[in-house]
């Protein structure tokens, strides 16, 4: 594997991850009850308008994402 050992491979997939954990951004972070409620009603709105082609792409099934899609937006 190119002269890497596990234990490099390792240590720098452990860097990686301490890196990125300050840098994902979560837009949900400071949503309020209703804020986060009506994300969800309108993402899982817009999971049910995808095409099978874009369901793919995301990997859901159409019955997957019509489960997802119908929950109540007050359900996580």
């Amino acid at each position: 594997m190119g002269g890497l050992s596990d234990v490099r491979l390792r240590l720098l997939a452990k860097e990686l991850e301490a890196g990125q954990r300050l840098q994902v951004y979560d837009p949900l972070t400071g949503l309020g009850r209703w804020g986060l409620m009506l994300h969800r009603w309108r993402t899982r709105q817009a999971l049910l308008e995808l095409d099978a082609r874009q369901l793919k792409d995301i990997g859901l099934s159409w019955e997957e994402a019509r489960e997802e899609g119908c929950k109540p937006f007050w359900k996580d």
